[in-house]
């Protein structure tokens, strides 16, 4: 396979953290799309046959716009931090089902700080939220099991936002209170930038993704979408 990703990525991102303004963003426009879009979206294409093995209900879309790339730009609406661009590269394969970040999905997050792939669902909204959080009241057995999946735990860490105490209607002294608590559904697994710039790099993708299925796959079937 081609090797994907390059350390031209990381060097364009790290001079974008350093020059965060539109003006020095569209002098280095053309730095944008060869070393950073255009190898994203190959990525994209070329996992579309490997996504499908592990499940055929997980889209990789190439599409420069509104597909699994995120886009650069960030929102700033809302943020104090009004710097115009994202520093980091997102992909996100989500499940059919879903038209936002905030959708079961298998995720990719290259960053000069750290890289990293993610599986499970972020940021889920309330409703979603206290299915994921009864079947873990209702059948820990099955959260249990999930976890404890030999090449999962192995290789994959749970983490996400966490409340302070578990949330109302839950009893305190459950065995799976700090489940319960967790605001995101989710589980990480380190890259290092040899990983990402290697010529087996989606190789290695492919099995995180099916490493971290067992938890996407608990998620599907909690929220009755096919996996």
């Amino acid at each position: 396979m081609p090797r994907h990703f390059t350390p031209a990525l990381f060097a364009f991102l790290r001079d974008l953290a350093a020059n965060n303004e539109r003006e020095w963003f569209q002098d280095n426009r053309d730095r944008y799309l060869e070393n950073v879009q255009q190898p994203a979206l190959d990525f994209i294409t070329d996992f579309g046959a490997p996504l499908l093995k592990i499940s055929p209900h997980f889209r990789a879309d190439p599409r420069p716009s509104g597909g699994s790339l995120f886009r650069i730009h960030r929102d700033v609406r809302f943020s104090k931090d009004k710097s115009p661009y994202k520093t980091a590269v997102g992909i996100h394969f989500r499940h059919e089902a879903g038209k936002t970040a905030y959708t079961p999905g298998y995720y990719l997050h290259l960053d000069p700080g750290g890289s990293f792939v993610g599986v499970g669902l972020w940021r889920p909204d309330n409703p979603t939220l206290k299915k994921l959080r009864d079947r873990v009241g209702a059948d820990p057995e099955s959260w249990r099991k999930t976890a404890a999946d030999r090449d999962f735990s192995a290789r994959f860490t749970i983490s996400g936002e966490s409340l302070k105490r578990p949330p109302r209607g839950y009893p305190a002294d459950h065995p799976l209170a700090d489940v319960l608590k967790l605001k995101d559904y989710t589980a990480f697994a380190p890259l290092t930038r040899k990983q990402v710039t290697s010529t087996d790099f989606l190789a290695d993708f492919t099995d995180l993704c099916r490493a971290g299925s067992p938890l996407v796959r608990w998620i599907c079937s909690t929220l009755d979408v096919p996996f």
